[in-house]
């Protein structure tokens, strides 16, 4: 049983499971992004002829009845669908077992943006069609946000806190830092954690198309995600899930379980401006990012690599850009890994402390593609089009989500 009057704890991440349209599991999608490869593609979740936006990242060859039972796919919308899968492969990959009395100790916060927005769309036709008694009795269960924390904890046996948050794009990072917060604490000894997303759906294309939030490079779908550059035009909306085990080291090494890096600290601000814009000056974005650096007890000099939020956006990127330079210059190693997955929106951040977890592990820092003429306005040191073998120990990963969020993780390389 959980003990709580201990001290706080350090937290490591044990586990990595990811479904992306990048691949359909951590390692593929490892691969994929490290070595530059779009997982940019034409729509085919939906017939396009009506919109000016048709590409997207979409999770290509998911197949739910290759993981699920027949019922429980039934039951799920396709964000549940995927954080099941991604679940069942974190927990794999962190050789965890959770039953008996120590389920108690286990918790899930997985969060999503969006809910089950395909279950919505097809009820609210039978609704129009058929009528109110033909709608199905499981549309609410299907549809809440908290539905893939609830069907992980129910899949696994999981009977800690389980809950979901929402913070726009800052979601799955707000996900793993409150799940990170849970354990130093000492409220669980293990969290299943991170976000998912399946809104390459006609609403949540047309909402964002709407906004002029989305890229229109529609004959140039794997060049169309170009973060810092001067071409850019617009994010690429995609779809996935990323679920990492977290736990507290004790419990990682009582178990002897291998950890893939330690969380090293969490910070969170908003801008309080605007609905979907930034605040220009990127205050917000500083001071997260100064408070993160403070918790971890770590000097700017100490970071070596920053996994950037950067989704493309014309306005966003050039702001994020200015707040690194006020705490870091040109001094740290800046890619944007959505240059190669697009925007995941609630499951973006999850996915950016994935893949920086995997690159300290690896000594690999992944690139930004398509970075064929950097926007004088975004001036930093990026890693620009192929990857980087490097030694590097720490690195930073800022998410920010409309409506002013903003989240910050440091990670490093895992205890001796």
């Amino acid at each position: 049983m959980t003990d709580w009057r201990r001290p706080e704890e350090r937290v490591v991440i044990t586990g990595l499971g990811a479904i992306t349209p990048n691949g359909l599991d951590m390692p593929s999608t490892w691969d994929a992004v490290s070595n530059g490869r779009s997982g940019i593609a034409p729509i085919t979740l939906f017939d396009t002829e009506r919109f000016a936006v048709t590409i997207a990242g979409e999770a290509t060859g998911f197949d739910p009845s290759a993981l699920l039972t027949p019922k429980i796919a039934r039951r799920t919308d396709r964000f549940v669908q995927m954080a099941l899968g991604a679940a069942l492969e974190a927990v794999r990959h962190a050789r965890l077992e959770v039953g008996g009395p120590s389920a108690y100790d286990v918790g899930v916060l997985v969060g999503c943006g969006c809910g089950g927005v395909w279950t919505y769309e097809k009820q609210s036709e039978v609704l129009r069609t058929k009528g109110p008694r033909s709608v199905s009795p499981l549309m609410v269960p299907m549809i809440v946000p908290d539905a893939a924390s609830v069907g992980i904890a129910m899949m696994l046996g999981a009977r800690g806190p389980n809950y979901a948050i929402a913070s726009a794009c800052s979601t799955s990072l707000d996900a793993v830092g409150q799940s990170f917060e849970m354990l130093r604490r000492g409220d669980v000894e293990v969290m299943i954690t991170g976000g998912t997303e399946a809104a390459v759906h006609p609403l949540g294309v047309a909402g964002f198309e709407r906004l002029g939030a989305l890229s229109r490079r529609n004959d140039d779908p794997a060049g169309a995600s170009r973060p810092f550059d001067t071409a850019r035009d617009g994010f690429v909306l995609s779809e996935g899930c990323v679920v990492l085990v977290l736990e507290t080291l004790s419990h990682a090494r009582a178990r002897g379980a291998e950890p893939v890096a330690e969380m090293r600290s969490y910070a969170a601000t908003s801008d309080a401006v605007h609905l979907t814009a930034p605040d220009p000056q990127g205050a917000g974005a500083v001071e997260c990012l100064r408070r993160a650096l403070a918790r971890a007890e770590l000097a700017p000099e100490e970071v070596d690599y920053i996994n950037a939020h950067a989704p493309g956006t014309p306005v966003g990127d050039p702001i994020e850009a200015t707040a690194i330079r006020k705490l870091f210059g040109q001094n740290v190693l800046v890619s944007s890994t959505k240059s190669s997955t697009g925007h995941l929106l609630g499951a973006a951040g999850g996915l950016a402390i994935a893949l920086a977890c995997t690159a300290l592990r690896d000594g690999l820092l992944p690139p930004t593609i398509n970075l064929s003429d950097p926007d004088p306005a975004c001036d930093l040191l990026h890693l620009a089009n192929v990857p980087k073998a490097t030694d590097a120990r720490v690195a930073l990963v800022p998410s920010y989500g409309f409506g002013g969020h903003n989240s910050c993780a440091v990670i490093t390389r895992p205890p001796d």
